[in-house]
């Protein structure tokens, strides 16, 4: 029996660009947390007693200013060898652009494939072939897997590959393949990198993302890490997760349509930090709140929208334990009326809403409204166009969604003014 390590993805030390303009972002501990992430990695190899390990791509994360990245990885690695544990390594899209992948020598314990032609290596003692070619640029548009060999039915055959497979939401369509295609090798298990998210594409044969090892924003929520696979008499008989990262990122989404008052939603939002406080067992969570649902404290909520956020942040920061940072805080209820009630009223805000909702409809006023507002988008700072999260004003769907805020806002004022008649 043996076991070895799949992992995918690490962006060592990722430059985290304006993580600064996020108010409260612990931005040191975010930094280092892919470094600390790819420690536990090795530490899991070596407390697993692993006979190899491999690395499906995005070892780096483009071309870097200095060798201190890569001299930080040849000493993990070098930890490895001494343990006497083997790394095999393909380049993916990140590392096509990184002189570090092209210059930097590795220990004798590291296998890199070569960028031109699928490479085979046979692990004579644990009768296993490894395969794999790497990126040679960074956008690989052919499949790849195309020319990799067939497997050998006297070996346990895996196949290393950096690829979108069929195309995945969010990624680039790199090394596009089939699974059909991946099957037709012969191999008994496809270890791919590129997808972010951890996914178990296939069985038989195991096809198997294992997701990045570390989250470093809201789009990579989760628990994130490796895949630990058990091989016996020549045949896989166990893979599963093992969390590695040092913080975790967590969408948490709240449906607030039972609770009547702002303090009834106070106290549901205090219980779904806790719980996802609880579940990150002991990390650090940057949490992205999100309030939904229709109830009868929408109009409170919206009304004085700022205040609110700020107690959700206060009592986030109040939790304690290993902390818990809210990186957005995004109210999204609805009243418990029906709009097409409020709509039909005849006074100057229902007129106003009327005319928004029409605005909605006529996509050429969209564009016009798009026109407009065009000359404000140069004026705007350049970290608040880029980033993880951009905003564009002369977006049609941001545009919308604009829309519907200034109608809630309606909404909210006729229903206040109801409440004080």
């Amino acid at each position: 029996m043996f076991k070895y390590i799949h992992a995918a993805d690490i962006h060592l030390d990722s430059s985290l660009r304006g993580l600064e303009r996020y108010e409260g972002a612990p931005v040191d501990e975010i930094r280092s947390a892919t470094r600390r992430a790819f420690d536990n990695l090795i530490e899991t190899a070596i407390e697993e007693g692993v006979a190899f390990v491999l690395l499906a791509g995005d070892l780096y994360d483009g071309d870097w200013k200095d060798y201190n990245t890569g001299l930080y990885f040849v000493q993990t690695m070098g930890r490895l060898r001494d343990a006497g544990i083997r790394v095999f390594i393909v380049a993916g899209n990140h590392d096509a652009a990184s002189q570090i992948t092209k210059h930097l020598r590795l220990p004798e314990n590291v296998t890199r494939f070569s960028t031109k032609k699928p490479e085979r290596v046979v692990l004579e003692d644990l009768n296993v072939a490894v395969y794999g070619q790497g990126y040679s640029k960074r956008a690989v548009t052919d499949d790849l897997s195309d020319l990799y060999p067939q497997g050998d039915p006297h070996l346990l055959n895996i196949g290393l590959l950096h690829t979108c497979l069929d195309g995945k939401p969010g990624h680039e369509p790199y090394a596009p393949c089939t699974v059909e295609g991946l099957r037709s090798k012969g191999y008994q298990y496809w270890a791919l990198g590129h997808v972010h998210k951890r996914e178990v594409v296939s069985q038989e044969p195991w096809i198997v993302f294992p997701g990045n090892i570390q989250g470093r924003h809201i789009r990579e929520a989760g628990p994130k890490g490796c895949t630990l696979v058990t091989v016996e008499a020549g045949e896989i008989v166990e893979v599963e997760h093992r969390d590695l990262d040092v913080m975790r990122w967590s969408l948490c989404e709240l449906d607030v349509s039972t609770s009547e008052t702002v303090d009834d939603i106070y106290e549901q939002v205090r219980e779904g930090l806790q719980s996802w406080l609880d579940a990150a067992e002991g990390r650090p969570v940057a949490v992205r709140l999100v309030l939904q649902g229709a109830c009868s404290a929408h109009s409170t909520l919206h009304v004085d929208r700022d205040r609110w956020i700020q107690e959700y942040r206060a009592l986030a920061t109040g939790l304690g334990g290993a902390g818990i940072w809210l990186e957005k805080v995004a109210i999204k209820t609805k009243p418990s009326i029906s709009f097409d009630e409020v709509i039909e009223r005849d006074d100057a805000l229902s007129g106003l809403l009327r005319a928004i909702r029409d605005m909605e409809l006529d996509v050429s006023a969209l564009d016009e409204l798009a026109d407009e507002i065009s000359a404000l988008r140069q004026k705007l700072p350049a970290e608040l166009l880029g980033g993880d999260d951009p905003f564009d004003p002369t977006n049609q769907d941001l545009l919308k969604d604009n829309l519907a805020d200034i109608k809630e806002l309606l909404v909210n004022r006729l229903l206040s003014t109801d409440k004080g008649a």
